[in-house]
C-alpha cells in the first residue's frame, strides 16, 4: 500500500466516525452491517480524457475495499445525460451518485440531497470555489452538489500552419478572422461547431460576450439578445464561416472538432484540450505542432465559458449515507490529487488555492490555461443561474440563430428576432 492509500484510509476512518454509524465495524476490519452486500452506483459522462475514467474506476475499487461495499461506475455520453437524469428523477430510481454539469443541479434540484456539510468543510480547507463553480451548485442557500472539476475553452492552434501564413496565435476574434482567411486559402480552415451541440453553445456565447452582447440581462428577466451588439456578432460569424471555415461545421458534434484538428486538416479550434491529450497518448505527429492560447478577446473584453461538473446524490437513493461518505473520501487530498492529475489537465481543479497545483505544470503548453478561470462564466451570464437557462441551452437557440444566418435561411435581424421569441418562450415555460 502506497503513502496516499495509507493517508486516505486513516482519514476515512477518522471522518467516518464523525459522520455515520458503523465506526466500530470499520475499526474491527468488518464493514458496517448497514453497508454489507450493498452496491454504491455512480453515473458520469464519458470523459474525453480516457485515463480519467480509468482512474475513477481505480478509486472506486479502493473505496470498495475500505467501505466493504461494492462500487459500480457507469458512463454514458454527455448528450444522453439530461434524458437519463430526467428518467431517474421521474421514476425515483437509478444511481446513488450522479455527475452534473452547468445548470443541471438547478434543473434537478428537487431530487438532490443537501451536501452543505461536505462543501462547508471543503471551503474551510481550500477557501472558496471559483465563482462560476459555486453558482453552478449552490442552489437557493443550499449546496446540492459538490463541484469537482471545470473544463476550459482555450484556443487550440496548429503552430506550424500559423507560422506558415505569418500569423501569431489569435489574441482577438478579429485576429482569428484575418488568420483564418489565409489558412483557408492554404487548405487548412479554422473551425468550431455551428450546430446543435454544447461545444457550439460554448464558443458562440464566448463570441457574443466578447462583443458586449448578452441573451438575458443581469436581472434574469430582461431578454437582451435583440441588440446592435448581437447584430455585429452575427455579421462576424457569417464572415468567419464564409471566408475561413469548412461548411462541415454545421453538422459537427462534440467530438468533431477534436477529430478535425487531429486529422491534420484543421488549423484552429475553440475547445477543451482533450484532442491534445489523445494525440499525445497515441503519439500522433500533430501533438508536437499543437499549441494553446487564451480564448480570444473582443471589443467587450475577454470572456468564455467554464464548464463545471459536480457530484451529487439522489434523495431517493437507499445509500445516501454511503454516497456522502464516498464524496468525503473522494475529496480528501490524496484521492482528489490523484484524480485531477489523471486527466492530463483536462480536469481543472475548482478552488483558487489550487491555481499553482502540479496539474498546471504537466506540460509547458498548458501555461495559457492557468488564467482562464478568471474570465469564465456559466451559460446565460450575466443572468443569475437557474433551471431556465439550462432549458435555453438544451433548446440550442443560440447555435440555431447563427445557423439560420450562415446558411442564408434568414436575414440577421430575422434570426435575432426568432431567437428573442424562443428565449422568451423558454424562460416563460421554466
Amino acid at each position: 500500500m502506497d503513502r496516499t492509500q495509507r493517508v486516505g484510509r486513516r482519514h476515512f476512518l477518522r471522518t467516518s466516525g464523525r459522520a455515520i454509524a458503523g465506526l466500530a465495524g470499520l475499526l474491527a476490519g468488518q464493514p458496517p452491517a448497514a453497508w454489507a452486500a450493498r452496491e454504491l452506483s455512480l453515473l458520469t459522462a464519458v470523459s474525453y480524457a480516457p485515463t480519467s475514467d480509468v482512474k475513477l474506476a481505480e478509486l472506486g475499487k479502493r473505496f470498495s475495499k475500505l467501505a466493504g461495499a461494492s462500487v459500480r461506475i457507469d458512463h454514458i455520453q454527455s448528450v444522453q445525460m439530461s434524458a437519463k437524469l430526467s428518467s431517474q428523477l421521474m421514476s425515483r430510481s437509478g444511481h446513488d451518485i450522479i455527475s452534473l454539469e452547468m445548470h443541471y443541479p438547478w434543473l434537478f434540484a428537487p431530487g438532490l440531497v443537501d451536501v452543505s456539510d461536505i462543501c462547508t468543510d471543503l471551503a474551510r480547507k481550500h477557501g472558496e470555489w471559483y465563482s462560476f463553480a459555486r453558482e453552478h451548485a449552490y442552489i437557493r442557500g443550499q449546496w446540492l452538489a459538490v463541484p469537482y472539476l471545470f473544463i476550459s475553452f482555450p484556443g487550440s492552434h496548429r503552430i506550424d500552419l500559423f507560422e506558415q501564413v505569418g500569423e501569431k496565435p489569435p489574441d482577438t476574434w478579429d485576429d482569428l478572422l484575418r488568420a483564418g482567411q489565409k489558412l483557408k486559402k492554404l487548405g487548412h480552415p479554422v473551425g468550431f461547431a455551428i450546430s446543435q451541440t454544447t461545444d457550439s453553445v460554448s464558443t458562440l456565447y464566448s463570441i457574443l460576450w466578447s462583443y458586449g452582447a448578452r441573451d438575458v440581462a443581469e436581472d434574469g428577466k430582461t431578454i437582451t439578445i435583440n441588440s446592435k451588439a448581437t447584430e455585429t456578432v452575427v455579421d462576424y460569424v457569417r464572415a468567419l464561416y464564409n471566408d475561413a471555415m469548412d461548411p462541415a461545421v454545421l453538422s459537427w458534434d462534440n467530438a468533431s472538432n477534436n477529430q478535425w484538428l487531429n486529422s491534420g486538416k484543421g488549423s484552429w479550434i475553440h475547445n477543451p484540450i482533450s484532442h491534445y491529450v489523445v494525440a499525445k497518448e497515441k503519439q500522433m505527429p500533430v501533438a508536437k505542432v499543437t499549441g494553446f492560447h487564451s480564448s480570444p478577446a473582443g471589443p467587450g473584453g475577454r470572456h468564455t465559458v467554464g464548464v463545471p461538473r459536480s457530484l451529487a446524490a439522489w434523495k431517493f437513493s437507499k445509500n445516501v449515507d454511503l454516497a456522502k461518505e464516498f464524496l468525503r473520501w473522494f475529496f480528501e487530498p490524496a484521492q482528489y490529487h490523484e484524480w485531477i492529475m489523471s486527466g492530463d489537465n483536462y480536469n481543472h481543479p475548482v478552488w483558487r488555492d489550487m491555481e499553482n497545483h502540479a496539474v498546471w505544470n504537466i506540460d509547458p503548453k498548458y501555461e495559457p490555461l492557468k488564467t482562464i478561470a478568471q474570465y469564465s462564466h456559466l451559460y446565460g451570464w450575466p443572468a443569475p443561474p437557474d433551471e431556465r437557462i439550462q432549458l435555453v441551452t438544451n433548446s440550442y437557440i443560440i447555435p440555431n440563430m447563427f445557423a439560420k444566418v450562415v446558411t442564408n435561411a434568414a436575414k440577421p435581424k430575422e434570426a435575432i428576432l426568432w431567437a428573442e421569441t424562443e428565449i422568451k418562450r423558454t424562460l416563460d415555460k421554466g
